[in-house]
């Protein structure tokens, strides 16, 4: 439980720095300085060893190279909550399962309706399918220890499993052509892995070295890079000598430059749209429409609609201490998608560019804005009644 702790306290305040960067992504592009920005993120850099080359925009380090860091850590993440956290128990686990897919189904579907038939629009059906976990801690840190601590694990755990469905998404989805040759070596360094964990290795730098080469492979089979990181992550141990643990060690040591430099990064070079040229059409368009309305509304409807469907047939209960209106305020801030949102926009639209990604990016920033407003009206009014009922009840 203290782990548990100090990763929600870290997440909260991870989500103001996210904030303070997007904000300054976004300033900067709309100023005199929008030049030099753009130049920032379109320098080339390279990497050659013998007749192996990889050679990319700056930006595109951050989306394929750092964020496989991030990807990395939500690997080992997931992969201990499995084991002996909030994923390994069957009982704790339904109500924010059907709340994950819920909130995965909805805004898919919303934006869906205001896309149908546009073919570029819906390479984008899953931009308002994810929910930036930093932020919506950072929003429940502002009602302090109000909430109930019940609220705040639902919202952890639902958030593990929209990561596992944004990976999937990610992998299935948004793969480009693909190298059989290349796939064929990703599978034989992951293979590699797997052996290492079976052997009992517990030298962090023996996955390291494997790991880099399966990013190396995997970026150039057509799977997007970041899921070697998911891979590699599977394939530290958890138990090691003594009370050592390799996975939680490595977990502590990635979280904070993930939490406070990887990730702020991602939104400052990916938050900073230029609002010129944009006139009513564009930021009204049935793109912005079907984002922001997947992440307002579809949401909340998706989250609740399941989660009550399953308290009405009884395959799961409410965690103690908490009503449905806190649930529902809880589900409106998971509209806040913002870093997996850009993520997967990035890679829908990465062939479109332009004006037509910027309004992407507006509606992700427009919706998650709404989200989190809409989002802590709610949440402080089920606050006041669930201690109003304590009251009553006292």
């Amino acid at each position: 439980m203290g782990m548990l702790k100090d990763f929600l306290r870290l997440e909260a305040a991870a989500g103001v720095f996210l904030f303070i960067a997007a904000m300054l992504g976004l300033v900067v592009a709309n100023s005199a300085l929008s030049g030099y920005y753009g130049a920032l993120l379109d320098t080339t850099v390279a990497i050659q060893v013998g007749g192996l080359s990889i050679n990319k925009p700056f930006i595109l380090w951050i989306n394929d190279g750092l964020m496989a860091v991030f990807f990395f850590l939500i690997g080992l993440e997931v992969k201990r909550e499995m084991l002996e956290g909030e994923l390994s128990s069957p009982a704790q686990i339904v109500l924010p399962a059907l709340g994950a897919i819920g909130g995965v189904a909805a805004p898919a579907i919303i934006y869906s309706v205001f896309n149908w038939g546009n073919a570029v629009a819906m390479s984008g059906w899953a931009v308002a399918s994810a929910t930036d976990i930093a932020f919506a801690l950072g929003i429940l840190s502002l009602f302090g220890k109000r909430v109930p601590p019940a609220l705040k694990v639902f919202l952890l755990t639902l958030a593990i499993f929209d990561d596992l469905a944004a990976i999937l998404i990610v992998a299935v989805f948004y793969a480009g052509d693909l190298s059989l040759t290349m796939l064929g070596i990703a599978a034989a360094f992951l293979a590699c892995g797997i052996v290492a964990n079976v052997l009992g290795v517990q030298r962090t730098s023996v996955y390291l070295l494997i790991g880099i080469a399966l990013w190396i492979s995997v970026l150039k089979s057509g799977v997007h890079a970041t899921l070697a990181g998911v891979l590699i992550a599977w394939c530290i141990p958890l138990r090691g000598s003594g009370e050592h643990s390799p996975l939680k060690s490595i977990e502590v040591d990635l979280h904070t430059p993930v939490a406070f430099l990887i990730l702020p990064l991602f939104a400052f070079a990916n938050a900073g749209l230029s609002l010129s040229g944009m006139g009513a059409d564009e930021l009204s368009s049935p793109v912005v429409l079907g984002i922001a309305g997947g992440l307002v509304l579809g949401n909340p409807i998706g989250i609740l609609l399941l989660t009550g469907l399953g308290v009405m047939l009884g395959f799961t209960k409410l965690p103690a201490g908490v009503n449905w209106l806190q649930m529902a305020g809880v589900s409106c801030i998971c509209g806040v998608g913002f870093t997996m949102s850009l993520f997967i926009a990035g890679l829908a639209f990465e062939h479109v560019g332009g004006v037509y990604y910027d309004v992407v990016r507006f509606g992700i920033l427009t919706g998650s804005a709404i989200a989190a407003i809409l989002g802590c009206l709610v949440l402080s009014l089920g606050l006041r009644l669930g201690a109003a009922e304590q009251e009553r009840n006292e």
